[in-house]
């Protein structure tokens, strides 16, 4: 008797859960940014300067690449970018510290991301 119960218990609840759940799928092969709206950093000069220094350092897929360079050029705009966007210089700098090192990594394994600043902008922050 009692799984019976339980068993129209679970009957019971279950359309109210699916309904719950199911009006929350995103349409099958759509992708959505988790991140919310990153217009203010994508149209942001100091992120087209990163773009554009990137493409120059890493045109050749990253041969005799001056890593330290690249590194610090890039922290120079990380800092400015930050006090564009009213933060910290040095904390915009440590939030964004690992991105110089990934880019390289990234334009190693998918050329095409510097071929445009939105194939740039996909690598680095992921579908808007």
């Amino acid at each position: 008797m009692r799984v019976m119960m339980i068993a129209a218990a679970m009957i019971v609840a279950s359309p109210a859960a699916l309904a719950q759940h199911g009006s929350q799928q995103a349409p099958q092969g759509e992708t959505h940014s988790l991140q919310g709206d990153q217009s203010a950093w994508i149209n942001n000069p100091h992120m087209h300067a990163f773009f554009d220094l990137t493409k120059e350092r890493l045109a050749t897929g990253g041969a005799n690449l001056d890593f330290t360079a690249y590194r610090d050029a890039s922290y120079a705009i990380f800092r400015a970018f930050g006090v564009s966007m009213g933060m910290s210089p040095e904390g915009m700098v440590d939030h964004l510290k690992d991105i110089p090192r990934q880019m390289v990594g990234i334009v190693k394994d998918d050329p095409k991301v510097l071929e445009s600043y939105d194939n740039f902008v996909v690598a680095l922050m992921g579908p808007q």
